[in-house]
């Protein structure tokens, strides 16, 4: 994924995102609020289009949640950096953390990826460093290494499974490197005596070397 979107001027971008942060939710994030919070230029309105591809706000300018939890300061940068991983998903696959060194390739990918010019390429590469500014890519939210965890749904597959050869009294026994699974079915019986044969008959057969 790779959005399209740009601004002509970064100048006033960490201020706006500083306003959010600072001032209260609107019902709906329009010029209009735009220009009450003291962003006047039309220079600035194309960071409204930018925050619904960042998903801060809904396509009818509605703040998300992701905007309300971007109000947190504690979170903030955390938030923007997840933010950024999905909206320029391709860029951080050029480099999960992208320095001024990558800036040419960056610059290169918005024109293949979107057959823009280079006037444009190169705005969509400033405004993508801009907002790269605001973030903490180094934060807990951040993507995790795959190595060596072991996904829930595996986990939980393997402690029913444990869970429900217990239930059944299945018995693992082990025989030059190979594993058997011995699945006991115990007849309904007050007898202990046929409990005791049975069981007799296993360790003979099957317990002893």
């Amino acid at each position: 994924m790779l959005t399209t979107r740009y601004m002509t001027s970064v100048k006033n971008l960490p201020a706006i995102f500083a306003k959010i942060v600072e001032g209260t939710a609107p019902k709906k994030f329009t010029t209009a609020h735009l220009k009450s919070i003291g962003f006047k230029s039309s220079n600035d309105v194309g960071v409204i289009a930018i925050l619904k591809d960042l998903g801060f706000l809904s396509a009818d300018g509605t703040p998300t949640q992701r905007y309300h939890d971007y109000r947190d300061k504690s979170r903030s940068k955390a938030i923007m950096a997840d933010s950024l991983r999905e909206v320029y998903e391709d860029l951080f696959n050029i480099n999960e953390k992208p320095t001024s060194a990558d800036r040419e390739a960056i610059e290169g990918k918005f024109k293949s990826a979107h057959n823009t010019s280079d006037r444009v390429a190169a705005e969509q590469m400033r405004t993508f460093y801009a907002l790269l500014r605001l973030a903490d890519l180094n934060s807990v939210g951040g993507p995790k290494s795959k190595k060596g965890q072991e996904k829930p749904e595996e986990k939980r597959e393997e402690s029913e499974t444990t869970k429900k050869g217990e239930a059944a009294g299945t018995s693992a026994l082990a025989f030059a490197g190979l594993r058997y699974n011995v699945e006991i079915h115990l007849p309904a019986t007050k007898d202990v005596e046929v409990y005791n044969a049975i069981f007799k008959s296993l360790k003979e057969h099957l317990l002893e070397d």
